[in-house]
């Protein structure tokens, strides 16, 4: 390695909230020093930053991410709970409508998904990250309010990244060397912009975008006693593509999620967001609304195609560069798997460094692609769901696409009121198994030949032990 003054074994991150608190976690022990790169100043206390667009939407982190949080940061999921995270076991703690009916409740507790708003969340994984470095033998330094405008280097390796501070002054741009990059800055990233000016091609790109948008409203039970015992979920489906997510959060609130693709958008306006919640597939969750009382504007957000950047690609990734999060892949955000992916993201970069031996020629392409495995179950979900509703263009499914969008029609008709194939598809949606599961030859048998049988025709009110 290099001395210090070249960048050394140090490392920066550009982006100081989910996905980059996680990369601070994975590179521990790995560099002496890690500088965060955050455009933001952080806000007092569990506050929301202007930062996080889709930060006042509902945000759940599934069993799968949660596994992976704890390896990186273990006593996290306790932690989120002491901050008033409310944990959902699936299906017992989440009322689902699918196209055929309403969903059993079986007492799997398997499967507990954690429900909480973005700051609190942001803050808790902050303050515990940075906890953890303290007592690490890597030294960390966060700076707030600064900007990256461009990486140092070549096309064949990056040395570093450079900064500007956002409020100016003295000093404002400077160079940051480092003997590895990580971007964790979002769906917002450059890198694209960036590598061209490195004399490098953009990564092969794939998108597909439903034209989903969505609007989010908080509430609190008028009365406690006539709050539901349960979050309720109503996806759009093609005959109906309105949906709507009505789940507790800390504090006794609840987050409504109105969502709808091209044509169906939810409207921001008050009045018209409750009536639109009339109009989804089932009249439930607007009833609900009766007994509840607002307690913030309607907010909407509509970035919500799936783009992913082929980064681990042969050549795709210059020496001393990776990229973690929303940065590489995202996700329709409607399906509650970002989070979890950027964790378990995370956590395969510490593997793959584990591997490696640590900070070495070839072991960030060799993380990249550890990266690129952990996202790719969550990336065939979201487009197989997104497919039918994409713009031109993209609405070519590959093969293996087209299959799994049949079977998984079908599958999830069957999961239902199934409880062995129900428990596959939560395996695998929760992020804790791969879709393979969803072959088991006893799997394919019961979807395939057993026939297929409505759903419930209201909303349980009882719980189905196993």
């Amino acid at each position: 390695m290099a001395e210090h003054s070249n960048g050394g074994r140090t490392a920066i991150v550009i982006g100081g909230g989910l996905a980059g608190m996680l990369a601070v976690t994975a590179l521990l022990g790995h560099v002496e020093a890690i500088t965060v790169v955050e455009r933001d100043r952080y806000p007092e206390g569990r506050a929301f930053r202007k930062g996080v667009p889709q930060a006042r939407h509902l945000h759940i982190l599934l069993s799968g991410g949660q596994r992976a949080l704890e390896e990186l940061l273990p006593g996290t999921a306790a932690a989120l709970g002491e901050a008033g995270a409310r944990s959902l076991y699936l299906p017992r703690d989440l009322l689902t409508r699918t196209p055929t009916g309403w969903q059993r409740r079986f007492d799997e507790r398997r499967h507990r998904t954690l429900s909480v708003t973005r700051p609190v969340l942001d803050a808790v994984v902050r303050e515990r990250a940075l906890r953890a470095a303290a007592g690490s033998s890597t030294r960390v330094e966060v700076l707030e309010a600064t900007e990256v405008t461009g990486l140092t280097g070549d096309a064949d390796r990056v040395t570093g990244v450079r900064v500007r501070a956002r409020d100016g002054g003295r000093g404002a741009r400077r160079d940051l060397p480092a003997a590895l990059v990580v971007d964790a800055s979002g769906r917002g990233s450059r890198a694209p912009h960036w590598y061209a000016e490195l004399g490098r091609s953009a990564p092969q790109e794939e998108i597909v975008d439903a034209g989903l948008a969505y609007a989010t409203r908080m509430y609190r039970p008028k009365d406690p006693d006539t709050a539901p015992a349960v979050g309720v979920n109503v996806p759009g489906w093609p005959e109906c593509p309105r949906g709507a997510a009505y789940v507790p959060v800390e504090d006794g609130a609840w987050l409504l999620t109105l969502s709808g693709v091209r044509g169906h958008h939810p409207p921001t306006d008050a009045v018209e967001f409750t009536a639109f919640s009339a109009t989804i597939g089932d009249p439930y969750v607007h009833e609900l609304l009766g007994y509840a009382e607002p307690l913030s504007p309607v907010y909407g957000f509509h970035d919500t195609c799936n783009r992913r950047r082929h980064f681990e690609r042969p050549g795709a990734l210059p020496e001393g560069f990776l990229v973690l999060g929303d940065a590489g892949c995202t996700f329709n955000p409607v399906y509650g798997q970002g989070m979890s992916v950027a964790a378990l993201g995370a956590l395969a970069v510490r593997g793959a460094l584990d591997a490696a031996g640590g900070l070495r020629p070839g072991s960030a392409a060799a993380a990249q692609r550890a990266v690129a495995r952990a996202a790719e179950p969550a990336w065939l979900a979201a487009v197989g769901a997104d497919r039918p509703y994409a713009g031109s263009g993209q609405r070519t499914a590959r093969p293996v696409e087209r299959l799994s969008t049949w079977y998984i029609d079908r599958l999830h008709a069957r999961a239902a009121v199934d409880a062995v194939v129900g428990a596959a598809f939560r395996d695998v949606f929760c992020l804790t198994a791969p879709p393979a599961r969803l072959l088991a030859p006893r799997i394919v048998l019961r979807t395939l030949l057993r026939p297929r049988r409505p759903g419930l025709p209201a909303p349980p009110p009882t719980v189905e032990p196993l």
